[in-house]
């Protein structure tokens, strides 16, 4: 019988250690260090895949100039929001791990896509949480073509492993990784140290055998991935798909891509059909009432390789108590009192007194700088109780000693404005294109006081 090995994993960046302790010298977290079991030895089970590497087989030695430049074939899903998420389509060989939160619709659109898949490529979709006859019924309600799609429902990798080499397909599906498990390794599946060496053992399969691998995998309570941090380094792609229940849009993000841009984004809705693809994302976020309503501002925001238009609103109303509230929905709340303070002192507009609430309307998540002038223009515009001009684009980055900072690829977010019917644009001096844009005149601006200064003439 195989000696039982027993080693102590952080599960924020899979150091290990020989013993139990509170903190992680490697990435300085607390209490992410949980015990797991193994076997010793490289030869037993999925243990011998850490000790074979992630790559696949053994290769030759080569210098540089020696390695092939031909671009990796791709293969379509069928989506093109789903291809420019992972940078084109599905390279083969490769590992994608797809995160979201319970009902966000990763079981569905992994179906429609190898559904359509399975008519030109072998395909196996193995199901671990639900039975074959509820991923049939859904296939079904969803009109998916099933005739070609195999279908297994197992949870042990070892008998999966001997099913997926009889069959030998291109694209394998694991929903999910949470419930997979390895013989060798004593604890429950989900745990470290089973999500770790299931990873493994699929990864290299995929690696050595050339198999697209599409893995599921659920998500913390702050939104982030499941399991070891060291599972998001054995894969080439993790795509995070993201939205509330009660909202009828989804969005896939890029978190890492080994064959493509990060951050890059897809939008895809909801309906009674399964998700949709949304082609033109800044049509849905522009949804606005024919009135104009203090407190609102169209701005442009670059996520992955587009332009994407998405309407920021402010409310400002004075404090019902002792301490005035600072409320970012869809932004960095922290930037938001930052930006409050630059108002203040290179503005010279007082909010210490008021309640400011920020919201980016549609449930978009905006982390770039490029909002900061279109988040302050539409506080200015509550505060003042003033609506600006619907036609109006803003945007642009403020910096602590009030000047507006140019922001990267700001001639494309001008022409993507001018192409949804915009007309104005307020943007930094230096992101002013060489050459008019044909109706669309451009504010430039290099202090925040001069953009206070041009909104009041608007």
């Amino acid at each position: 019988m195989a000696k039982a090995k027993t080693a102590f994993v952080c599960t924020e960046c899979g150091a290990d250690y020989s013993k139990w302790q509170g903190q992680c010298t490697a990435c300085q977290a607390w209490n992410t260090i949980s015990e797991v079991r193994g076997v010793s030895g490289p030869g037993k089970g999925a243990r011998s895949a850490r000790f074979e590497g992630y790559a696949g087989s053994l290769s030759e030695v080569k210098s540089l100039d020696e390695v092939s430049l031909a671009e990796q074939a791709r293969i379509s899903t069928g989506m093109q929001e789903f291809d420019r998420v992972l940078g084109g389509g599905l390279v083969e060989g490769s590992a994608v791990l797809m995160g979201g939160h319970p009902g966000a619709g990763k079981s569905t659109l992994l179906l429609q896509a190898v559904c359509q898949l399975a008519e030109q490529h072998p395909a196996l979709y193995v199901t671990g949480e639900e039975s074959l006859q509820q991923v049939a019924m859904r296939a079904k309600r969803l009109g998916l073509p099933t005739k070609d799609l195999k279908m297994l429902s197992e949870t042990s990798v070892e008998r999966l492993m001997q099913v997926a080499e009889m069959e030998k397909p291109r694209i394998l599906v694991i929903d999910s990784i949470q419930v997979m498990h390895v013989a060798d390794i004593e604890s429950a599946p989900g745990s470290v140290s089973q999500v770790r060496e299931s990873a493994a053992f699929l990864t290299r399969f995929a690696k050595q055998t050339g198999t697209i691998l599409l893995l599921v995998g659920h998500v913390t309570k702050d939104g982030s991935l499941a399991g070891p941090k060291v599972l998001e380094h054995m894969i080439d792609c993790s795509i995070l798909l993201e939205g509330s229940s009660d909202s009828r849009y989804r969005t896939l993000r890029g978190i890492k891509n080994r064959f493509g841009a990060v951050n890059e984004l897809g939008v895809f809705a909801m309906l009674e059909q399964g998700l949709k693809e949304v082609k033109n994302p800044s049509a849905i976020f522009l949804n606005r009432g024919e009135d104009a309503a203090p407190g609102s501002v169209v701005m442009v925001v670059w996520e992955g390789t587009r332009p994407m238009l998405v309407e920021i609103q402010a409310l400002v109303d004075m404090a019902q108590g002792s301490y005035p509230r600072r409320v970012a929905v869809g932004t960095d709340q922290n930037r938001l009192a930052m930006l409050l303070a630059v108002l203040h002192r290179h503005g010279g507009m007082h909010v210490a007194d008021q309640d400011v609430f920020v919201n980016v309307v549609a449930g978009v998540k905006v982390n770039e700088t490029s909002a900061d002038l279109a988040l302050l223009s539409a506080v200015v515009s509550s505060f003042r109780n003033r609506a600006l001009p619907q036609d109006l684009v803003i945007f642009g980055e403020v910096g602590l000693s009030g000047e507006i900072r140019p922001v990267p690829n700001g001639q494309e977010r001008i022409y993507e404005a001018a192409k949804h019917g915009f007309t104005r644009a307020l943007v930094p001096k230096a992101n002013v294109p060489r050459k008019p844009v044909e109706g669309m005149k451009v504010i430039p601006v290099t202090k925040l006081s001069d953009a206070l200064s041009a909104l009041e003439e608007l």
